[in-house]
């Protein structure tokens, strides 16, 4: 008996010898380099093994039939290979890097990050407020950048040979039609908007998403606060005014509230303006923000508005008159905001929105008046899938309402009325295709049609990157870009198409060890640009698109915070070469407010003891072409250079109080904007001319800033 039981054991053992399958192979990458330690094993059993320094991997089995042998490594993406476990012998098998949204390859030609949560980020939120020569002002520290021009006597953004209006700002994706306050002529605007609502900023100097139009040189994208973290009362006490803030929460709701009252009379009292101005009644404004914001479990709605009112009389120092001419401004600007975002399952995004803003100016220029009022609204629905970590695709549509109507009445009675409804539709589709952590590619491709002008457009772009090591990459731009004329042309209802610039970016950046190294050379090309035969566009002119030019150059960004214990400063350069012929030009120039050369060093230091953030900036721009009437030459000439070094102290008085103290400009360069001229020559026959300058050469700020928070320990230091 005890025989046979052992020879049933026996034939058992030698029926399950026979019945185990040997799997084996050699694991690779895509350049065929072994992968060591890859878990290699047949889904749903513990049979399995790990690939030795040779790549090769090799394990026995019972199971029979068809079944899956899955290949896994970390940082590579899992391999699967089906089939009959008699075949999967001497198999070879290629892994594919994944993708690492941390670490990968981004796509940064022509656009700065500015945002805690960017890994591509060059500024932080709190970098927008503390330069020192931004007086608080998001625009103004934008221009310590490279590829922008300080115009001093305007204020607003000129990017890479591109006018003002060639900038386009937007708030959670939806369109600013009036983000600029409203102010005089050679008084320099601010930004209309608190940069504490804000928890990033992207600045695209070129090459910019598909997403955007109606903007020939950049964007601006300012993205609210999602969620605050907790609830508190800003209170601030400036020189030139005062501001309160407040943030309430409501479980997954929130509003915050900012308001601010400012008014340059006492200022002006003290310090009065001294070259080519005389103040009736000095700049005065009130405005308030709100975002409001409610977060589900997979959505996100925000509600954002803002209000400014302001007035102004001002008389100004003119050439052609005896006497200052007096000019008089009242605006008011109001601006809502409404954006949702929803997350689907299988990675698809819904984001959709709207916005609607209405701005009205009353302007007294001597005795003749104008009114002007624009409403604008900007409707916008977006689609997002991501199918996998390789590959993503956008899809959208939008449509932007203009409506403007301009009277002008002149002290002898007669009276103009110019109008024009534009409405603009676009389409736009965008893929990210990652092939590596090392190599990116965006496609885009828009298009858009204008009622006002009858026109079409289509606008392809596309952005490559490739990582050439763990802290630097380059990264190439192409796009094509169209924007409708200004509403000074549109008003009168003339035959003309859209304006267009077509960009070509090559970048390289470096950021690691808290350095950030950025280089970028680009060339624009500008077709059917606008032009006309008077000296201001007027009912009668005579408007074409013949206009045309380019604008080339190279910018370069250094920012180094460690090297130093606490220094933290960053260096920008930019060359700028640039023609056009458009508005009145009689031939291809330099325009007046592209100088050649612009510099910019910007540092801030803590000191200990002194329980205080000391900040320096300086900022220089070569001379600015200007037309001398007296030479044959056309825009030939130049001013000198321009020269501001700013400065600025903060003083932690206890945990959440603040003294802040700024002056611009505290060498008092004696800065040339540009040259008026006479419209006649004199009885020498030359014409006279007088030099536009600021209306003080340094400006002085002054402020108290206080938090009161639940944690008691918050405060402004951060926002100053």
């Amino acid at each position: 008996m005890k025989n046979q039981v052992l020879l049933v054991v026996l034939f058992l053992s030698l029926g399950t010898l026979q019945a185990q399958t040997v799997i084996s192979g050699t694991v690779t990458d895509l350049k065929n380099n072994p992968i060591v330690g890859a878990n290699v094993y047949l889904e749903g059993t513990y049979d399995g093994a790990s690939t030795t320094e040779s790549g090769t991997f090799s394990f026995t089995t019972t199971e029979t039939g068809t079944r899956t042998l899955v290949i896994s490594m970390l940082s590579y993406e899992p391999h699967y290979e089906l089939g009959d476990v008699g075949y999967l012998n001497n198999l070879k098998i290629q892994l594919r890097e994944s993708i690492n949204s941390l670490t990968g390859v981004t796509l940064t030609a022509g656009t700065f990050e500015a945002g805690d949560n960017s890994k591509v980020s060059v500024l932080k939120p709190l970098d927008i407020v503390t330069t020192a020569s931004a007086v608080g002002d998001f625009v103004a520290a934008l221009q310590t950048l490279p590829g922008t021009t300080t115009v001093n006597e305007d204020g607003r953004l000129f990017v890479r040979g591109g006018d003002a209006t060639e900038t386009q700002v937007f708030i959670d994706g939806l369109r600013v039609f009036q983000p600029f306050n409203a102010t005089a002529n050679n008084i320099p605007t601010r930004g209309r908007f608190s940069p504490f609502l804000f928890k990033g900023i992207t600045f695209s100097t070129g090459g910019y998403s598909a997403e955007y139009g109606q903007a020939l040189s950049s964007v601006l994208l300012l993205n609210t606060t999602d969620v605050p973290d907790q609830e508190k009362t800003d209170i601030q006490v400036m020189s030139v005014g005062g501001g309160l803030g407040h943030t309430k929460i409501w479980g997954n709701q929130s509003l915050s509230l900012n308001t601010s009252y400012i008014n340059l009379a006492p200022y002006e009292s003290l310090i009065p303006s001294t070259q080519g101005i005389r103040w009736n009644s000095p700049y005065e404004s009130i405005a308030g923000e709100a975002v409001f914001r409610s977060k589900g479990d997979k959505s996100m709605f925000k509600l954002y508005t803002g209000f400014n009112h302001a007035d102004l009389d001002i008389e100004q120092e003119d050439i052609n008159f005896e006497d200052f001419v007096r000019f008089q401004l009242t605006n008011n600007n109001l601006y809502f905001n409404a954006s949702y975002k929803y997350f689907f399952e299988n990675n698809w995004t819904l984001s959709t929105g709207a916005a609607i803003s209405s701005d009205t100016n009353d302007i007294g220029l001597e005795e003749d008046t104008v009114n002007a009022q624009e409403t604008a609204s900007h409707m916008k629905v977006k689609i997002r899938k991501s199918f996998n970590s390789r590959f993503n695709l956008t899809g959208g549509a939008e449509v932007f309402l203009v409506d403007y109507d301009e009277t002008f009445t002149a002290t002898d009675g007669f009276e103009a009325e110019n109008n024009f409804n534009d409405r603009i539709w676009a389409a736009f589709m965008e893929s990210d295709i990652f092939f590596s952590n090392s190599f990116a590619m965006k496609l885009g491709l828009r298009g858009e049609r204008s009622s006002v002008i009858d026109s079409y457009s289509l606008a392809p772009r596309i952005s490559l990157a490739y990582k050439t090591g763990e802290k630097g990459q380059f990264s190439m731009a192409y796009g094509d870009f169209y924007q409708n004329p200004l509403n000074e042309t549109l008003r009168f209802n003339q035959p003309v198409e859209s304006e267009k610039t077509s960009h070509y970016i090559l970048n390289y950046q470096y950021q690691g060890d808290g350095k950030t190294l950025r280089a970028e050379a680009y060339y624009k090309d500008y077709r059917n640009l606008v032009k006309f035969d008077t000296e201001q566009p007027r009912f009668d002119s005579n408007f074409s698109n013949l206009g045309d030019g380019y604008a080339t150059g190279l910018d370069v960004f250094w920012r180094d915070n460690k090297s130093i214990n606490n220094l933290d400063y960053w260096v920008s350069y930019s060359y700028l070469d640039t023609e056009r012929d458009y508005r009145n030009f009689r031939e291809r120039a330099t325009p007046n407010f592209a100088p050649k050369h612009n510099f910019s060093v910007v540092t801030k230091y803590w000191v200990d003891k002194l329980r205080s953030q000391i900040g320096l900036a300086y900022t220089y721009n070569s001379g600015r072409p200007y037309d001398n009437p007296n030479t044959p030459e056309f825009l030939a000439e130049t001013t000198r250079s321009f020269n501001n070094i700013s400065i600025n102290w903060s003083y932690l008085i206890d945990q959440q109080k603040i003294l802040y103290f700024s002056i611009n400009n505290v060498t008092g360069f004696k800065n040339i904007n540009n040259y008026q001229y006479a419209n006649a020559p004199n009885t020498q026959g030359v014409f006279d001319r007088r030099s536009i300058t600021p209306a003080a050469d340094s400006f002085f700020f002054v402020g108290f800033f206080w938090t009161i928070s639940i944690d008691g320990k918050s405060n402004q230091l951060d926002n100053l």
